[in-house]
């Protein structure tokens, strides 16, 4: 096989145990907010917290992608991300703040890593057909979460199914050990992390044209993501709805973006620029997003606006990539 294929498999089901392990408390949340008498809100404190983690960790992560290559720093983001999961399972207020610190930060690293190994042995002209199959990843582990989380939690608990989630990120991690020779070639050993870090990844980003347009793109699109899919389970319960219908219907919503993820990459990558379907794509969102519009015009309006609108957020940066030269590499300070 070739190393693109091995690559895109290798990382795509990296990002589906990722995605699996980030959207598991937002699945798990009615069962541990009926628990421990909680307030929905907290919901989002807790993914709140983990997106700040989050972006600690992506701003710093380049020193330690170019130190240990892309694809060990893949094994540790998800053996960090089940840590987190397994954490939660304790059950405590400490716990779950742990949980959100440790996960969120560690989840996080898994898709610049994906980036970086992607982006190296990728042809520019498919990269955006390369990243979008890549990132189906993320709705098709949505999709899993969906489906068997409410079942496992049915049966086992939902503690039960946080440590069997986080077992799956570890053993999968550990899976990917054989190809670390052959993917991480390109590792500098003598690359240190430096505060400064931080700052030159925002720099950097801010300074380059292209990347400050995604960047607020991506802002935009990945606030509506987090939105919907921190809270469209606990929703769904406080309908009415129980967990494995709720989980469902998730699942069901979701499952759009699967096909749209490579739609759009192949639309961008040979026949629409990337900014135009970007743009459409946002445009779309905002028109089929209008919560006032779907109250007005009933649950199947709702319902259908709701599915339309997960396949956009969840394309952000699939569609869009620069043809002439890569933008992926890890964003950090170069070594002295």
């Amino acid at each position: 096989m070739s190393s693109l294929s091995i690559a895109l498999g290798a990382m795509f089901l990296q990002q589906t145990f990722a995605s699996v392990g980030k959207v598991l408390p937002a699945v798990v949340a009615p069962l541990v907010i009926a628990e421990l008498d909680a307030d929905p809100a907290w919901v989002g404190v807790y993914y709140g917290v983990a997106a700040a983690s989050s972006l600690f960790a992506q701003m710093g992560c380049g020193s330690f992608i170019v130190r240990y290559g892309a694809l060990r720093m893949s094994q540790v983001a998800l053996v960090l991300l089940g840590g987190g999961i397994a954490v939660a399972a304790e059950g405590s207020l400490p716990g779950f703040g742990a949980s959100a610190i440790i996960g969120g930060g560690g989840g996080a690293v898994s898709t610049p890593t994906s980036s970086q190994l992607l982006g190296r042995v990728s042809p520019p002209r498919l990269a955006p057909l390369v990243f979008s199959i890549k990132q189906t990843a993320v709705p098709a582990g949505l999709l899993i979460s969906g489906f068997l989380v409410p079942t496992m939690a049915r049966a086992i608990g939902w503690r039960g199914a946080a440590l069997v989630t986080a077992a799956a990120c570890v053993v999968f991690a550990a899976m990917m050990q054989p190809l670390r020779a052959r993917f991480d070639s390109d590792r500098v050993p003598s690359r240190r992390f430096r505060l400064s870090d931080l700052r030159t990844t925002i720099a950097s980003v801010l300074k380059a044209r292209d990347l400050r347009r995604l960047s607020f793109a991506c802002f935009a699109f990945n606030g509506v993501q987090s939105v919907f899919t921190a809270y469209f389970v606990t929703y769904l319960v406080a309908l009415g709805y129980d967990l494995a219908a709720a989980g469902f219907l998730f699942s069901l919503v979701v499952a759009v973006a699967v096909p749209c993820r490579i739609l759009w990459g192949w639309l961008g990558s040979f026949h629409v620029t990337p900014r135009l379907v970007m743009a459409g794509l946002a445009l779309g969102m905002a028109a089929l997003c209008s919560r006032g519009c779907s109250q007005w015009l009933g649950r199947w309006w709702r319902w259908g606006s709701w599915g339309l609108h997960s396949a956009p957020p969840r394309c952000r940066g699939t569609a869009f990539c620069c043809r002439r030269q890569p933008v992926w590499r890890p964003l950090a300070a170069p070594a002295q």
